[in-house]
């Protein structure tokens, strides 16, 4: 009857747990998430994924826990036979390492969903609040300096380029770019930033508000951009604005392409998806394909292989604490470099701007813009500044590819 007790508790993770305390960090930090997401409304068609897959990687003996191959692409199995991961079929995967890793080597290890996302932000992208206040768009790339301020310092503090180039790229607020760098250059780190990046995302409502409160003064929130455009002469009036949201997608491929073509797997999916929304009925089956199933199918695996590469071994380090600071000091820095610009703009220009809209340069569309437009409501009930922001924003999504295809460029 003992031996039958004692086989029943092996049976189970609790000997394992008893072990090895530390999987009670990381159910800490997957409850932590699921609440955000599910009681806060904090991203949670991100965060419940990676909060699931957090759980699912850290219950011993399940093997949904993602198996990081060395440089060279070796792994050692539960056999404790070493193989490259490059040279086992996708069936072996699944049998040796499990349906995650499966998952993780096939989709994410590629690189293929982050660009299938862009696509579905693409369709589900306007840019005519862009295209109608142009001249704004430059404070989406002002907003980019905290990414290159942070690869500077991380580097300094011994991060080596790669990795400081990933962390760095949590500044620009954007998930799938930051995946995709992080793929590229330092597939090593991709839990720790892939959290990092879609936690502080989470967290626009908070972060913004915080960095606003501690650099702008109360009259230059009170600024309101309708009656400032009236101080300017007669406005721009685009007389067919359809053709120009059709032009503006094939234009930009094109120019980033040609200046910067390690962007193109990010800028080019997210302006095929924003092309065929703007064509209208002729492309709308694969618009809708775009934004719904194909959309939220990539999000739903993505979420949860992310989540699954955080184990207690990989994640509870030093390096993974580097991280989080270093990414809340991007992502900060990306919001104060934003507003710095606007009030550099304010110095040399009579028609003034509300620094708000230089603290929407971020990738985080449209969460940015509205917690920016509610905080000029509080200061002017009448201050409805969400289109502005949405310029900002919007290049801000095309700032933040076009500096990860810059930095894989200088690093890779």
């Amino acid at each position: 009857m003992d031996n039958l007790f004692q086989k029943l508790y092996e049976m189970t993770a609790f000997g394992n747990i008893v072990e090895k305390p530390q999987f009670l960090i990381m159910y800490a930090i997957a409850f932590l998430l699921l609440y955000l997401g599910i009681r806060k409304h904090y991203e949670p068609l991100l965060l419940i994924p990676i909060a699931f897959g957090v759980l699912l990687a850290n219950f011993p003996g399940g093997e949904m826990g993602i198996i990081q191959a060395a440089q060279d692409g070796s792994v050692t199995l539960s056999s404790g036979a070493i193989k490259n991961i490059w040279e086992m079929p996708l069936h072996e995967i699944a049998h040796e390492l499990g349906l995650m890793n499966f998952l993780y080597y096939m989709l994410i290890k590629t690189g293929f969903l982050p660009p299938i996302i862009f696509m579905g932000v693409g369709a589900l992208t306007d840019f005519g609040p862009m295209l109608r206040n142009l001249r704004l768009s430059i404070f989406g790339a002002a907003a980019q300096m905290g990414i290159f301020v942070v690869l500077i310092v991380a580097i300094l503090i011994g991060f080596t380029p790669r990795e400081a180039a990933s962390l760095g790229i949590i500044g620009g607020a954007d998930g799938p770019t930051a995946i995709f760098t992080t793929i590229k250059l330092a597939p090593h780190l991709l839990g720790p930033i892939a959290i990092a990046a879609y936690s502080y995302m989470a967290l626009v409502p908070v972060i913004i508000p915080l960095v606003v409160r501690m650099i702008c003064t109360r009259k230059e929130l009170s600024i309101n951009m309708k009656e400032e455009e009236k101080k300017s002469a007669k406005p721009v009036i685009i007389k067919n604005l359809r053709v120009l949201k059709i032009i503006f997608p094939i234009a930009v491929t094109t120019l980033v392409a040609l200046f910067v073509p390690t962007a193109v797997p990010l800028i080019g999916m997210l302006m095929f998806g924003n092309l065929v929304k703007e064509i209208g009925s002729d492309t709308g089956r694969l618009f809708d394909a775009a934004s719904n199933s194909i959309m939220n199918t990539a999000t739903i695996f993505l979420g949860l292989c992310v989540g699954g590469t955080m184990t207690c071994d990989s994640f509870l380090n030093m390096t993974t604490i580097g991280i989080v600071v270093g990414g809340f000091l991007a992502f900060a820095l990306s919001i104060a470099s934003g507003i710095c610009m606007v009030k550099i703009w304010n110095l040399l220009s009579k028609r003034k701007i509300n620094p708000l809209i230089g603290a929407t340069g971020l990738s985080a569309v449209p969460m940015a813009s509205r917690v920016a437009n509610d905080i000029a409501l509080k200061y002017d009930s009448k201050n409805h500044v969400l289109q502005y922001c949405m310029s900002s924003n919007i290049s801000g999504v095309i700032g933040s590819a076009v500096a990860a295809g810059i930095l894989i460029s200088f690093l890779k």
